[in-house]
């Protein structure tokens, strides 16, 4: 494996971050913040507790959640659809690298920045209201298969995307409402039962419910279901990023 070149791409990738402080890390705090001071005091104050959760504490992990998803997708699709969008794609593409060490440069990189906000995050709440974690190493495993699972989506992104407003379609379209809609701020249990059966067809219940059960022992859905779901993701991402470079699909448009 060609480490030195998977070190240049997470580095210069990493340093991008230094060079956007403010749009890659205090504008996401801050709007995270903001969910957390809205939600935790409008709704807050009518709803106190939630199966012996304070709802200020239980919307933590899917605050954490939705800045995971929308990070990993912008950070990862933006990272390799610049190249292309410059033509510095082809200087990729003829280095001695290969196709795995490409993905593990920009995806790690892309995971790398959502994990420290959601760390950022975590401590932030916790200065708010009072948290425990009842799995710490479950919480990590969460946090990191999800932050993985969405760069190599976000990378997945970038190559499709033929211009800057195809990289704003998906998050802000799809990503964005199924994450508000996954149990983030609510648990799907309060919802009738026919509504309980439409959130199971949404992926991210299963994210949320999984990283909140680390938090607090509560899952919407079985914890193993959780995990698979995540497995079953990361899988279909894997195999698309091979038939990507496998074929060549856009890589050098």
């Amino acid at each position: 494996m060609n480490l030195q070149a998977v070190r240049a791409i997470y580095v210069f990738e990493m340093s991008r971050t230094g060079r956007t402080l403010m749009q890659s890390i205090v504008s996401p705090v801050i709007s995270t913040s903001l969910y957390f001071v809205v939600f935790g005091a409008a709704i807050g104050s009518r709803i106190t507790e939630i199966e012996g959760v304070s709802y200020g504490a239980f919307i933590v992990p899917g605050l954490i959640m939705l800045t995971l998803l929308t990070q990993s997708v912008a950070n990862a699709s933006f990272g390799i659809y610049f190249p292309r969008f410059t033509g510095t794609i082809y200087e990729l593409l003829s280095a001695p690298i290969s196709p795995f060490e490409i993905v593990l440069g920009y995806v790690g990189a892309a995971a790398s920045k959502s994990i420290i906000l959601g760390a950022i995050i975590l401590l932030t709440a916790g200065l708010f209201v009072p948290l425990r974690i009842a799995h710490p190493f479950w919480m990590l495993a969460f946090l990191l298969l999800t932050a993985v699972s969405f760069s190599m989506f976000g990378f997945i992104l970038g190559i499709w995307a033929d211009g800057f407003e195809k990289l704003q379609i998906v998050p802000l379209l799809i990503i964005t409402p199924l994450t508000f809609l996954g149990g983030s701020f609510y648990s799907i249990k309060v919802l009738p039962p026919f509504w309980q059966k439409v959130s199971l067809i949404n992926p991210v219940v299963y994210l949320v419910s999984g990283f909140r059960w680390s938090f607090y022992s509560l899952a919407d859905v079985s914890v193993p279901i959780s995990i698979g779901m995540t497995f079953v993701f990361l899988a279909v991402c894997v195999a698309v990023i091979a038939w990507i470079f496998k074929t060549g699909y856009r890589l050098k448009t």
